[in-house]
């Protein structure tokens, strides 16, 4: 499909990403955050301990909170999702079909965060591919990238949550280490926070959608923007452009860094 046709799918014809030459990107404005934004272009991903701990086994607890978060800051990607799919430290390993790590690049500059997988995701194991997930495809199309390819998607939650009801605190404290130890293995120059759970985590705010978008916060050594989620776009097509400026905004963003 073209990128017009994409375009004219996602009712936003009247936006249009041009050329830096013709029409300059406004001055981008940088909010504080929590990470350093001087990092450059390119770079490899995080070295990884050459003997990194086993996974624990369905069952198997652990002294503390902390004690996991520092194991799991020590995952290799080799043991990530076998760790995910063993982990019963919420409620939700309980309910869950199969656990949903991620999926993309693991070098990628892009890293996608959503709130949690829904029923589709919940099959099939893999973030975002229901009807919220076709549209981020599209968006993503429009824009001349693709999941896989310098992308990678990710959730706050790894298992679906009953209902697709939003995530409880507890449950996102749960699986803070694992999104933390994925975003130190890919080290993404750009995070995109799909909706409001992957921004309280992200930033510790809660601040509405509203009020974060338009600016870029700081994540770590990562540029961080904020945008809604697909699933609500689906629910409200009034706001798809404007989370389709989010993205234009993301792409010079990370244009503008050299």
């Amino acid at each position: 499909m073209r990128r017009d046709e994409m375009l004219n799918a996602l009712e936003l014809t009247a936006w249009r990403l041009r050329g830096a030459e013709k029409n300059p990107p406004p001055p981008i404005k940088i909010a504080s955050g929590t990470g350093s934004l001087e990092r450059g272009l390119g770079g490899d991903a995080v070295s990884v301990s050459p003997s990194p701990p086993t996974p624990l086994q369905q069952g198997e607890g652990e002294a503390s909170p902390d004690t996991r978060a520092q194991r799991i800051a020590q995952l290799s990607w080799d043991d990530f999702a076998s760790d995910v799919a063993s982990c019963t430290a919420c409620g939700l390993c309980k309910t869950r079909t199969k656990s949903v790590p991620g999926v993309g690049d693991v070098r990628a500059r892009w890293l996608f965060v959503g709130e949690g997988p829904g029923a589709e995701e919940d099959k099939k194991g893999e973030p975002f591919v229901g009807q919220a997930g076709l549209l981020l495809d599209q968006m993503l199309a429009a824009l001349g990238m693709k999941r896989g390819d310098d992308v990678y998607i990710a959730n706050v939650l790894k298992c679906r949550p009953p209902n697709n009801r939003a995530p409880v605190p507890q449950e996102a404290d749960a699986c803070r280490p694992y999104l933390e130890r994925q975003i130190a293995l890919i080290q993404p120059k750009i995070i995109v926070a799909l909706g409001k759970s992957a921004a309280m985590l992200l930033l510790n705010t809660e601040a509405s959608i509203a009020s974060l978008r338009g600016r870029v916060h700081g994540y770590r050594e990562a540029s961080l923007v904020v945008t809604y989620h697909p699933a609500y776009l689906l629910r409200s097509p009034a706001d798809k452009a404007k989370s389709w400026e989010d993205l234009v905004f993301s792409k010079r963003h990370l244009e503008s860094l050299g």
